[in-house]
């Protein structure tokens, strides 16, 4: 008998490396295209059937006792989770941030192409929303030609601001003069003008 390990327990190690930049890739497409709160179901859901295939093969490759098989496929779910924790955990940042540097040029011009209006208010639309329940949160794109948000997006402030007619509870800065600003739950922009 030979203590060699046999022809088809050797560690594959592309697999890992392959592995790794399909889910950045897939988690990325799955975050931008879909709604927030759809994005994180998928995520989740994705997070779940990896973990339980590598789990399955992982205890398929230990009782075959092919050892060094197991730790190619320990390492693959080592990486896989390493990935899919923080852009599970990070959903909504990343989101936000992907999908300005992909689609930002579109945003702006549907913001600037809003009428002026009279009375101060800022210029914005709809950027993204989620909710359950009757729970609804909006989060609004707004563009502040003086940047008089600013302070706020930095300094993490809330409450009221001149040009938005409701009490923000969050204001993110973009760029030069692009926000993001949310509200609380069930707080609309345009109810808060009635």
């Amino acid at each position: 008998m030979s203590d060699e390990a046999p022809e088809e327990d050797r560690f594959v190690w592309r697999l890992p490396v392959y592995v790794a930049p399909s889910i950045v890739i897939f988690l990325l497409l799955v975050i931008t295209l879909f709604e927030a709160d759809t994005s994180v179901l998928i995520c989740v859901f994705s997070v779940l059937v990896l973990t339980f295939a590598l789990v399955v093969l992982l205890l398929r490759e230990a009782f075959a006792r092919r050892f060094r098989m197991c730790i190619f496929v320990a390492s693959t779910l080592a990486i896989s989770w390493a990935i899919l924790a923080p852009m599970v955990l990070y959903n909504v940042p990343i989101r936000r941030v992907v999908r300005w540097l992909l689609w930002s040029h579109h945003y702006k011009a549907k913001v600037l192409a809003e009428p002026a209006r009279p009375d101060g208010e800022l210029k914005h639309i709809e950027w993204d929303g989620w909710g359950f329940a009757g729970m609804d949160t909006t989060v609004y794109l707004v563009f502040d030609p003086t940047d008089s948000l600013s302070t706020a997006a930095k300094n993490h402030n809330s409450g009221a601001f001149a040009g938005i007619p409701c009490q923000v509870t969050v204001v993110r800065r973009l760029e030069s003069r692009w926000y993001t600003v949310k509200f609380d739950p069930d707080e609309f922009w345009d109810p808060c003008n009635n």
